[in-house]
């Protein structure tokens, strides 16, 4: 094989997130965006030791399993992967994806394996979307939508989203037509230039209020009152509760703030889990689908178990990497203190002011580097919950927490790839995984959730000496 020549094959398997094996008459080659039997035309695009990496350039027949797009935006936006597939199938290969990762670094038959599972609402499940000003070709017209398949500049408005929910389809119409014959421009990512960036809107699933943010630079100053006045006459089912104009001058793609005025209403919106009230600003961290954060707490909970032991409550618990403090606030019922470590300071701070709301007194929320702040806390864990970013937890921070010796951890996944390689990690401090469950936060996307239980078997030192 080599660059540049053209094979035909079947699509024989599908490897996390979305790394299709295709077998052809010269040997077998990877793409993405293909599904288990897909009969496709590829291009190779880099043969390296041996290992082929192509484009997908044409389906030649569909697999058995397709059932057509779900979505009229799909193979033109970029967002989701799986909408040809039943749901159903989506979840067997995605569970398929995940147990094969752990079983690199498990014994099959070691674990006590969950399967996956579903997320309890898979249309229009999202509850934050970030759209991008643009337009769809070169020079042409304003835009609001996602990023076309592919593409760093071209954006498709994507008024028919298959994840999110009628609202948001309705403001992103809006909100493109509003602004489409303003006289305003997008903002160009090479001349770093122009004014309209990005449209944020969250809305909570359960208590139905949303939040819109228009992000612009600062080449502007004009009157928003009637784009406020707009979007308050949608008919729409949720209530807008918050309304915001984000000024953002950075370089780089992506939603921040240089500094935020409130347009209307507050500059939060509130959402409800698992009977805890969550206050949700514009750049809390917070689960994308409410359904499934639910479904995935309250395993979490279940990992858990009894920390009394049938006594009183009074373990100390270590939540790092705690975001808004969800984990933390269902854990301290059963703890007698739980301690929640997050980097990300407006997350320290709903994570505080949420436990104030729900009236919770026994957790403590600190604002630093879980490598760095774990050597300053004086006390020591009983139990700890790992939740880290995708990247996984930092060598150094995961050596420090593994020398605390507890009984038994959480680690909890978004992204499988960075989870089995810090339990390769973990393994060598004793820790064994007992328990293993997918969750599936993201349907048609290639992401999912992973939570795994982990008891300490024996002391680091013993580890070794046997592994000697």
């Amino acid at each position: 094989m080599k660059k540049g020549q053209e094979l035909e094959g079947t699509v024989t398997d599908v490897l996390f997130p979305n790394k299709a094996i295709i077998d052809t008459p010269e040997g077998t080659v990877t793409a993405k965006n293909a599904i288990p039997g897909d009969r496709v035309k590829v291009r190779v695009q880099k043969v390296r030791k041996g290992k082929a990496e192509a484009m997908v350039t044409d389906v030649i027949s569909k697999s058995p399993a397709c059932i057509g797009s779900q979505c009229p935006h799909f193979g033109v936006c970029g967002g989701c992967t799986f909408l040809t597939m039943k749901y159903e199938d989506e979840l067997k290969l995605k569970e398929k994806q995940v147990k094969s990762l752990l079983d690199k670094v498990l014994a099959p038959g070691s674990y006590e394996w969950g399967g996956i599972k579903a997320s309890p609402v898979y249309e229009g499940y999202r509850n934050k979307m970030e759209f991008s000003f643009g337009d769809e070709y070169k020079d042409g017209p304003l835009t609001l939508g996602m990023h076309k398949k592919g593409s760093f500049y071209d954006v498709v408005l994507t008024d028919s989203c298959y994840i999110c929910d009628e609202d948001y389809r309705a403001i992103v119409s809006a909100v493109n037509g509003y602004f489409k014959d303003s006289g305003f421009s997008f903002y160009h990512k090479m001349r770093h230039e122009g004014y309209l960036r990005h449209l944020l809107v969250r809305k909570a699933k359960f208590t139905g209020e949303i939040m819109v943010a228009l992000v612009t630079s600062s080449e502007a100053d004009p009157n928003l009152e009637p784009f406020v006045k707009m979007l308050l006459e949608l008919d729409l089912k949720g209530t807008i509760v918050s309304i915001l104009h984000t000024v953002n001058d950075g370089l780089s793609d992506v939603v921040k703030s240089d500094r935020t005025e409130i347009l209307y209403g507050s500059d939060h919106i509130t959402e409800k889990l698992l009977g805890l009230e969550f206050k949700i600003s514009e750049f809390s961290f917070f689960q994308t689908n409410s359904c499934g954060a639910e479904v995935l707490y309250s395993t979490v909970r279940d990992y858990i178990g009894d920390l009394s032991n049938g006594g009183k409550a009074d373990k100390t618990v270590f939540d790092l990497y705690s975001g808004t403090g969800t984990i933390a606030q269902l854990m301290a019922p059963v703890a007698g203190k739980v301690i929640g470590v997050e980097i990300v300071e407006e997350a320290v701070e709903a994570a505080r002011e949420n436990a104030d709301l729900n009236g919770i007194d026994n957790v403590e929320f600190i604002c630093g580097d879980v490598l760095k702040v774990i050597d300053e806390i004086a006390e020591k864990p009983d139990f700890i919950i790992l939740d880290p970013p995708r990247d996984g937890v930092h060598p150094k921070a995961l050596k420090k927490i593994m020398e605390y010796g507890v009984d038994r951890l959480i680690y909890i996944s978004c992204k499988p790839t960075s989870l089995v390689r810090d339990l390769e990690i973990v393994k060598e401090y004793g820790y064994e995984v007992t328990k293993a469950v997918a969750v599936d936060q993201f349907p048609w996307t290639g992401n999912c959730e992973v939570c795994c239980l982990l008891e300490r078997l024996r002391s680091a030192k013993e580890h070794i000496e046997i592994s000697l």
